[in-house]
């Protein structure tokens, strides 16, 4: 980040009193260099005012191409711009010595043990080491502790060892799914009190969880017979504020990011996004970025949908393309993140959010099976022709074109 220089030339003028002369100019906080750089962003054109949101950094140290990690690169290089290049708010805990541990970005204080899996409906915060306030968190509270220095792991694996989750666990319990009693390794999904306004897989209530054994969102099912995890929370966190500046941006005062108000208006693949941010040009800025997967996330409205609002998941503020999936249905495109997900192969997805429904195709079909408002991954580069009936599982649409709405 370019500091500003500030040049004083003091001039002594024979039995004249001393003059100060030419400050240079103050730079912009957000310009772009080669190094690693802090996101610091000032409201351009809304009033000044605090933030009111540290939101955390994703916890994501190095770089990668479509592939493999590979050296950061500099600016104007393939690949630059993307999450490790920017830093925001360090991730930073505290352990209370009591169970619970503060965030001392977000304010909000947390439970540190996994406890045992639960019947959604059964999940109850109740009084702990003296407050009595504690409750379920929001996918918006829960998701500021992912941490994508983790590793998805291979379904099938039955051990643990030497697994890296995405959380931090020196500060929180984990556990994996217990394999010995018929769970998946990556059985690990937390619960919030965020349901989905609308349905998935036709008909089935859910909710939005953060699986922190494979780093994404989806919507589980509040059905009994499916037990989850559960990290309780207290405190206030304030949802966004947003300001239309008029100029084509948005600014979020609750978090002092300024983003883009139309998106891409087309797909590109992870290399061609990062670049599209990087050479934006847009309210008299140039310091524009594609938004890691935390910030990206937290600007989705979980209180709107499709199905629902007839409407991508995002304030209506937004400008957001159209799309027809493929189910054949009007919906709303998939968005690409700076954040790499890694997995025990290789680094070739890029973590990319769902405004519109998380399809995949199921029982000979196509439907939404995630939610809108998750969190997958795609391939960075390839064809979406090569998936034809989705990939994994639940056959996740892949479509690898993803669109784009950069912040600055």
């Amino acid at each position: 980040m370019l500091k500003t220089k500030i040049i004083i030339t003091i001039c002594f003028l024979m039995l004249v009193s001393i003059t100060a002369c030419n400050n240079t100019p103050s730079a912009d906080p957000l310009e772009k260099n080669n190094t690693t750089k802090e996101t610091k962003p000032k409201l351009q054109t809304a009033a000044d005012s605090k933030t009111k949101i540290k939101l955390p950094d994703t916890g994501q140290a190095q770089c990668f191409d479509s592939l493999k990690q590979i050296d950061c690169p500099s600016e104007g290089e393939a690949f630059f711009g993307q999450d490790a290049q920017y830093l925001s708010n360090k991730p930073s805990f505290v352990d209370n010595g009591d169970g619970t541990v503060t965030d001392q970005n977000t304010g909000l204080m947390w439970t540190k043990a996994a406890g045992e899996k639960l019947d959604y409906l059964d999940i109850e915060a109740s009084s702990f080491a003296g407050y009595d306030d504690w409750r379920v968190p929001s996918i918006k509270e829960l998701y500021t502790l992912i941490d994508f220095s983790g590793i998805d792991v291979n379904a099938k694996l039955r051990s643990d060892q030497g697994l890296t989750p995405f959380i931090d666990t020196e500060y929180f319990d984990f556990e994996y799914g217990d394999t010995s009693s018929g769970d998946r390794i990556i059985d690990s999904q937390w619960a919030t009190s965020s349901l989905y306004v609308s349905k998935v897989m036709n008909r089935e209530e859910c909710f939005f969880g953060v699986n922190f054994a494979d780093g994404r969102i989806k919507c589980y099912p509040t059905r009994k017979g499916k037990g989850y995890f559960a990290r309780f929370v207290r405190g206030d966190y304030t949802d966004n504020d947003f300001y239309d500046n008029k100029n084509q941006t948005i600014t979020d005062k609750s978090t002092g990011l300024i983003w883009q108000k139309q998106d891409s208006g087309r797909g590109m693949n992870w290399q061609e996004a990062l670049a599209y941010c990087e050479d934006l040009k847009l309210g008299g800025h140039s310091n524009w970025r594609l938004p890691n997967a935390k910030e990206l996330q937290f600007i989705i409205d979980y209180s709107r949908s499709p199905d629902t609002t007839n409407s991508a998941a995002i304030d209506p503020l937004f400008e957001t393309s159209e799309i027809k999936n493929e189910a054949g249905q009007k919906d709303y495109p998939f968005y690409w993140t700076s954040t790499t997900h890694l997995n025990q192969r290789n680094a070739q997805e890029g973590v990319y959010v769902a405004f519109g429904r998380a399809l995949g195709y199921m029982n000979g079909k196509w439907m939404d099976v995630h939610g809108a408002g998750a969190q997958r991954s795609d391939p960075k580069t390839g064809s979406a022709d090569d998936f034809p009936q989705g990939f994994g599982p639940q056959g996740d649409a892949r479509r690898i074109d993803n669109y784009v709405r950069c912040v600055r």
